[in-house]
């Protein structure tokens, strides 16, 4: 295993992954992308009254998101004298996944595994700010979903 998942849960009464799940859907992320050192990354599912919080802190956007993710700022030249560095933090809003998940049609856990990788490779530095980068990013993203049997949530049905 490459990754270490913390998960911390303030969204009760919410359908959210187990630790493997999510540990299965990071480790298969950071293969895709080539990552083989040992790292740490936390998990927070919120709700959304924390999210909203958070991205208008952030991003300066006053409403909840899917998804935020927050690398850790740590010397990459520090990462092999550790024996698991920290990647950063992902925070998903349970209450924003069910809802799109249902307008988009999409299977709750399959959108849950999507948005997570989706925060993973913000962690590594994916971004998606331009089209040649958004196509990266989410090749990516469709890369590792097709190992873990999802279907490419890009895809309009």
């Amino acid at each position: 295993m490459t990754a270490t998942v913390e998960i911390s849960k303030s969204c009760e009464g919410h359908w959210v992954p187990t630790q493997h799940q999510c540990e299965d859907w990071l480790n298969c992320g950071l293969q895709v992308a080539g990552v083989d050192k040992r790292c740490n990354i936390s998990l927070s599912f919120v709700n959304p009254e924390d999210s909203q919080s958070l991205n208008r802190d952030y991003r300066g956007k006053d409403k909840p998101s899917n998804v935020l993710s927050f690398p850790a700022a740590y010397p990459k030249e520090l990462q092999d004298q550790v024996e698991a560095y920290p990647l950063g933090d992902i925070v998903i809003c349970a209450v924003v996944v069910e809802k799109e998940a249902l307008e988009q049609n999409k299977e709750l856990a399959a959108h849950w595994a999507h948005l997570t990788v989706h925060g993973l490779f913000h962690l590594l530095g994916y971004v998606h700010d331009s089209e040649d980068r958004s196509v990266e990013m989410e090749q990516l993203e469709i890369n590792t979903l097709e190992r873990l049997g999802i279907p490419d949530p890009y895809l309009i049905v």
